[in-house]
């Protein structure tokens, strides 16, 4: 049995091939890697000697800083981290902000520090503008959760050789540099003050591929956004070195009513030009000079600023639409999508949507008139008659005028399945089944308390019991649970053993607890190990790797075996413990190697596996190429299979290569027993669709057969998680779920239930009393559903 693991994937650009090692997330939505700095300068002036510099008023932490130092003198700890206590009673963030700060020789001797984000992301959710890059701290903050847990938000690097005033005393002199001024600064940048913007300064062109919100707030002198400007062009080049201002209201309010002018010397300058308040402006500010490009020796900031603070907070907000050029085009890929009672309408934005700066989007109902107005998609009519049949028209509107109409395909509403509730008192977040003792069970995780909790039916309802995640006592953790769940049995009749897997959300380690009907007993399996069992090693042992993403299991009369993703360096692991075993034999199954029919693919982001009295079955995906953005270009679905627990029984197996017409399978895979054989089901894209799915496949694994497909039009594309039990396949549409009934020779597609959560819903099939259901966590509740 299986866990969801791994993430969603997002958008498209530069092709990187992967090695077995090391390990690259996956992410659902877009993000890209923060490459350019941002510098402050030594000024080759000195002020006039400030006073000894008061102590701030501490001010309720707002948000946690954790700085990584590397090579840091300790009096030099002592001022980053009185830089960052002020910084925490401004910068309100849910999301713990990790920096690393490297103390180092820099480039040049004029430069104090450096810093950039780790990274940018456009696209998640709450962001208030899709189309905007925000930097890693600004997003996981708006977002309210960690967009990449591998990622630390912020990198500095501090010059060593600079003259620093060493004494911590915060008095000013004339002939040394303040090295918590330097960091306050550096952190500015790396909250997101900073600009995506480049210069070929042989040719003069402007670049602004993937405008920040910075750069959307900031206009040239007739009133247009610098982020609007044609990329690559000599228009944006010019701007770039003429005169841009702030147009955040907060950050012009700030500003006694005039718009900030910004740092746009006629010689663009890396890594200073656009990113910082104007020199000549604000350098001699007692409130708002920290953001301006150099910093003089005996200067001193006590506190971000007024105007700096303003223009951050502007940040958060979605900036207003700028001067529009010519009329919008036709909306892209419009689409109208199943649903009870309703019809989602979804598209994407015009081709010159940047620059023609839509005002919104008018879909219409053609067969009632009906018209409904959005700034974005999608656009969601509610009201209609299900079995009844309805086309859409939309139009893009500016100032300038509207497009020309573009109409749907026709939908036909269908009504959700029926639904009861299995555990109102628990998310579901992730949820698994099995048989134990000739009974269904459960196996689920609530999201809210971090509990592992299991369901037993008897007869008439689900008994529920905690299993770990609110202890610590007795082998159990005191950490959140929060995935890699799979589930499997073995035994006989109604003395049959219960085993579970689960994964630590603190110190990534997979952990398992038997139940024997009676008593729970706790292990850790793996992750806890004192070093990295490298891939290229023969010998396994346990490791110290991050093995929370992803694991399945098998149980069987000679013992039990549990496969699981290392997500350091991008392996399928195993660890297996027969019935004469006190100690679990650890192995390496996939990922490290192209000969004996193996792979160097990054594998087992998702994975499944299933016993059929005879042989393992363990199905997984392997990703074989990788853009920029960290988006998945090709990759494979794979199986694994052997009739005993030696290592070297494995026999390997690709199920449905990376072809042109269908680059990439994978995006979820699950396996089913039916009277029919052993299923199995994923996803997959065509070139067309990169980089979301747009086929749901399957295939009896068990004997000779073909793979089939099923495409969703009308339901939106196929998503994680998925979940078979051989002959109904359930799987994410568009952040709700849907079924395909397969045992039809036309595959049917139902529409199961809408979701108010927008992460994917996890989901398993059982059947209660003769009765099949599929079970998921549905709006905060673990559910069953049926139609």
């Amino acid at each position: 049995m299986k866990r969801f693991g791994g993430s969603l994937l997002s958008s498209i650009l530069l092709l990187s091939l992967l090695s077995s090692a090391p390990a690259s997330a996956l992410s659902s939505f877009l993000e890209r890697e923060a490459t350019q700095w941002v510098n402050v300068y030594a000024s080759a002036n000195s002020v006039k000697v400030q006073s000894p510099r008061n102590p701030v008023a501490q001010l309720d932490a707002k948000s946690k800083f954790i700085v990584n130092y590397k090579n840091f003198p300790k009096w030099a700890e002592q001022d980053f981290q009185a830089a960052v206590d002020i910084w925490s009673g401004y910068f309100a963030s849910s999301v713990p902000i990790t920096i690393d700060a490297s103390w180092a020789r820099s480039s040049s001797t004029e430069i104090l520090g450096s810093a950039r984000p780790g990274g940018f992301f456009a696209d998640f959710e709450k962001a208030p503008d899709s189309s905007l890059w925000y930097a890693s701290a600004l997003a996981n903050a708006i977002a309210g959760k960690d967009l990449n847990t591998n990622q630390s938000e912020i990198i500095i690097q501090v010059n060593s050789l600079a003259d620093w005033n060493t004494s911590n005393d915060g008095l000013s002199y004339p002939n040394k540099y303040d090295l918590k001024s330097v960091f306050m600064h550096e952190m500015g940048h790396g909250l997101g003050f900073l600009s995506a913007a480049s210069y070929d300064s042989y040719l003069g062109y402007g670049y602004i591929d993937e405008p920040t919100p910075f750069d959307a707030y900031l206009q040239v002198e007739d009133g247009r956004r610098l982020a609007d400007l044609p990329s690559p062009s000599l228009e944006l080049g010019e701007a770039m070195t003429g005169t841009l201002v702030w147009s955040g209201a907060l950050g012009v309010a700030a500003n006694n009513g005039v718009k900030p002018l910004i740092y746009t010397p006629g010689r663009f300058d890396e890594g200073s030009s656009v990113s910082h308040l104007d020199e000549a402006t604000f350098a001699d500010s007692t409130l708002d000079a920290m953001m301006t490009p150099s910093l003089s020796a005996g200067e001193i900031f006590r506190e971000p600023g007024p105007l700096m603070l303003a223009m951050m907070e502007d940040m958060r907000r979605k900036p207003p639409a700028g001067v529009a050029v010519g009329v919008p085009s036709e909306v892209r890929n419009p689409k109208a999508l199943v649903a009870d009672g309703a019809a989602i309408i979804t598209f994407d934005p015009s081709a010159n949507a940047r620059t023609a700066q839509i005002s919104s989007y008018s879909v219409r109902n053609l067969r009632t008139n009906q018209v409904k107005t959005s700034s974005t998609s999608p656009v969601i009519f509610t009201g209609l008659k299900n079995g009844s049949s309805y086309p859409f028209s939309i139009v893009a509107s500016n100032s300038n005028g509207s497009s020309t109409p573009v109409v749907t395909n026709n939908v036909t509403p269908q009504p959700s399945w029926k639904r009861t509730s299995a555990d109102g008192r628990s998310s579901g977040k992730e949820v698994v089944s099995t048989s134990f003792n000739g009974k269904p069970a459960l196996a689920y995780i609530d999201e809210l308390s971090g509990d592992l909790k299991i369901g037993m039916w008897n007869g008439r309802i689900w008994v529920t019991k905690t299993v770990d995640g609110a202890g610590g006592s007795s082998g159990k953790t005191s950490s959140p649970i929060t995935g890699a769940l799979s589930v499997c049995v073995n035994g006989s009749g109604t003395t049959q053993v219960l085993h579970i897997f689960y994964a630590d959300g603190v110190d990534k380690d997979l952990r398992y607890a038997k139940y024997d009907g009676k008593n729970f007993s706790y292990d850790i399996v793996d992750g806890n190990g004192t070093v990295i069992n490298n891939y290229e090693d023969s010998i396994r042992i346990r490791t110290a790797s991050d093995v929370s993403v992803s694991s399945a299991c098998v149980a069987s009369a000679a013992g039990i075996q549990v496969f699981y993703r290392d997500e350091s360096q991008g392996i399928l692991l195993g660890a297996v413990k027969s019935n004469l075993a006190k100690t679990w034999n650890y192995e390496l199954v996939d990922g490290d190697r192209k000969t004996d029919g193996r792979t160097t693919g990054d594998v087992a982001f998702h994975l499944d596996a299933i016993f059929d009295g005879k042989t393992s079955y363990v199905l997984y995906d392997s990703v074989l190429t990788l853009n920029q953005k960290k988006e998945r270009t090709s990759g494979e679905v794979r199986l694994a299979t052997r009739t005993s627990l030696s290592s070297q029984a494995w026999v390997y197996k690709t199920i449905e290569p990376a072809t042109a017409s269908t680059p990439t399978s994978g995006f979820d895979v699950a396996l089913g027993k039916s009277a029919n054989g052993i299923t199995a089901t994923w996803m997959s894209a065509s070139s067309a669709s990169l980089p979301l799915a747009d086929t749901v496949r399957w295939q009896v694994i068990s004997k000779p057969s073909s793979i089939s497909t099923a495409t969703t039009d009308g339901f939106g594309k196929p998503g994680a998680a998925i979940s078979t039990d051989g002959s109904m396949i359930a799987f994410n549409c568009e952040k709700r779920l849907c079924a395909i009934d397969i045992t039809k020779p036309t595959p049917k597609v139902f529409f199961v239930a809408a979701n108010e959560d927008p992460d994917e819903i996890s989901s398993t099939w059982v059947v209660v009393n003769r009765v099949k259901y599929l079970v998921a966590g549905i709006n905060g509740q673990l559910s069953m559903l049926r139609p």
